[in-house]
């Protein structure tokens, strides 16, 4: 893969932009085991092996187990791994992450209100917003695994 630029050291402002939404979710009530899972599923989902190794390493050093990572791009074939909340999370990690596709559903956003607040809403789906920029970032400019 070709070298390209960084965007960091070329427009420092634009990261701090991405960072100052990173220091939002940090103070998020959602459960850092469902931000790693939103981070893994949307780079699955976006072919960002970056942000794939990067949070599979973050989500192992948070308790998170290697069978559950294994099995996150097939958690609907692998319902008994992961809670009813995780599930909701995850399809709305994938609805959002392909919002060309559908969006995110009537029947999915009705799910998620059964089990989380307007607030945890709103940052489940800010949390997803966010790591689809960084995969754009990360793919777009072949940013490359350390």
């Amino acid at each position: 893969m070709e070298k390209r630029i960084s965007i960091n050291a070329t427009e420092p402002l634009a990261f701090k932009a991405m960072y100052g939404l990173e220091g939002y979710l940090a103070k998020a009530e959602i459960s850092k085991s469902l931000k790693e899972i939103i981070k893994i599923r949307a780079s699955q989902i976006n072919n960002c092996a970056y942000c794939i190794d990067m949070h599979t390493k973050d989500a192992i050093k948070n308790g998170e187990t290697y069978q559950r990572i294994f099995l996150l791009s097939a958690w609907r074939e692998a319902t008994k791994f992961f809670t009813e909340e995780e599930q909701t999370v995850l399809a709305m990690t994938e609805e959002i992450t392909l919002i060309h596709q559908k969006g995110l559903t009537g029947e999915t956003y009705q799910q998620a209100t059964k089990f989380f607040t307007e607030t945890q809403i709103a940052q489940i789906i800010m949390a997803i917003v966010t790591i689809n920029a960084w995969n754009r970032i990360a793919v777009s400019t072949h940013q490359q695994i350390e």
